[in-house]
């Protein structure tokens, strides 16, 4: 739901300006009140003067975060979600319950507090305050940044973020040890997350024009160079969680160049192994590149059919294989929502062969597994195994999303001949 909200980020104290992981702590203040859905920000230092103007007769809610610390969403995620119809002022406390350095006023209360701001009071300790509801603050929510221990503990707590449960073993052993040191010293830099997906696509293409010829020694080079780009495609998204940069946009490219990096990579495996391995006459791997194009490019529409049309994201690892129909919002509306797991208990234990590849097998389809196992057997000479695998690939992934995608539009149709309203995707 739309709300206006406006935020005044304190950062009259020196230490506003301390620099963690690439911002300010007042710039990253700023950000934090965007990200949780302030429409207006304004940065105030000792000079006060311009807050009443600032505010003029606007009563909506104020949100109000102090920039000698760090601090990062959770810290104030849970005060908006609180935020009062009425009167009121909801302020975030640490686990000890002293004040965390944010709250949120409304009505008369934001008043109050827009008069206090300009006496130079930085704690809610204005008219109404004092029976504010308090809330517990999330992790990874705020830090001291008073001296270089505490900065560098700031750091390693604001890190913790890019760590993902999900990761599996090839990303959290073979990416996250490499893309992390980088992702450290480019969060330093102004590069923005596009620009290093950009980086990621140059680079794709270059592996591929340096795989597309029949020599070995080429074809290595250019699945190192994509190999490489996978580490900086793990950068552009850790990039854009430290530095509060996330966007739909930045989720479209990011999603789009790894699509189109599988599809232009191998189909330029497939060339080298033509100009390597062809014969005259029918060219089985110039066939192959048509089949995998083409199996590749399928399963992408149906792919971005589904997240588009019934998740509403724009990144494809967001990908619901089944949903089903649960009441919406409104009166006879709908809406689609994934549907749970089905699990499938074997009536005996696997042998350990098979749990082995039950446990791992989803994992080894994923591109940051592949362009590891592409490399590694174009290093060893078997590029061809490398595209037979690809290519058959295709047809397999090509087969499941199809299916999904069947199922997906035969749910969509029978809930508007149902003469049911289908809501949009709430992401």
């Amino acid at each position: 739901m739309a709300f206006e909200l406006d935020a005044v980020v304190l950062a009259d104290d020196p230490l506003a300006r301390v620099r963690i992981a690439g911002l300010p702590a007042y710039e990253r203040a700023r950000r934090v009140a965007l990200k949780v859905g302030a429409t207006r920000v304004i940065v105030l230092d000792a000079d006060r003067s311009g807050l009443e103007a600032w505010r003029a007769d606007r009563t909506c809610p104020l949100l109000v975060i102090r920039a000698d610390q760090l601090v990062h969403t959770p810290l104030v995620t849970p005060l908006v979600e609180a935020m009062p119809d009425g009167d009121g002022v909801v302020v975030a406390v640490g686990p000890e319950g002293s004040y965390a350095g944010a709250y949120l006023a409304a009505g008369t209360s934001a008043r109050h507090a827009i008069a206090a701001l300009g006496r130079g009071e930085i704690s809610p300790t204005f008219k109404g305050a004092a029976d504010a509801t308090r809330i517990g603050h999330g992790e990874i929510a705020r830090h001291s940044i008073v001296t270089p221990v505490d900065r560098d503990a700031a750091h390693k707590l604001l890190y913790r973020i890019l760590i993902k449960p999900q990761d599996n073993a090839i990303t959290r052993y073979l990416f996250r040890p490499i893309s992390l040191p980088l992702t450290k010293l480019l969060v330093k830099t102004p590069i923005t997350p596009n620009q290093v997906s950009a980086i990621v696509g140059l680079l794709v293409l270059l592996g591929c024009w340096l795989t597309a010829h029949a020599s070995f020694t080429m074809a290595i080079a250019g699945s190192l160079v994509v190999l490489a780009s996978g580490y900086f495609d793990c950068c552009d998204g850790e990039i854009a969680r430290l530095k509060l940069m996330s966007s739909k946009l930045g989720a479209w490219i990011d999603t789009v160049v790894d699509e189109l990096s599988t599809i232009g990579y191998m189909a330029a495996l497939g060339y080298h192994c033509h100009l390597m391995f062809g014969q005259p006459g029918f060219d089985i791997w110039l066939a192959g590149v048509i089949v995998g194009t083409a199996t590749y490019g399928w399963s992408i529409y149906c792919i971005y059919f589904n997240i588009i049309v019934a998740v509403g994201s724009a990144n494809s690892q967001d990908y619901v294989g089944r949903f089903v129909v649960v009441p919406g919002t409104a009166p006879n509306s709908v809406r689609l929502r994934p549907a749970a797991p089905a699990a499938i208990a074997p009536k005996k234990p696997l042998p350990p062969w098979l749990q082995f590849l039950a446990t791992n097998m989803p994992h080894m389809v994923r591109r940051d597994f592949l362009v590891w196992a592409i490399a590694v057997l174009s290093i060893v000479h078997l590029t061809y195994v490398a595209f037979a695998l690809l290519v058959i690939g295709g047809p397999m992934i090509a087969a499941v999303t199809t299916s999904h995608h069947i199922a997906l539009r035969r749910l969509r149709r029978s809930v508007a001949e149902s003469g049911q309203i289908l809501e949009a995707p709430a992401r």
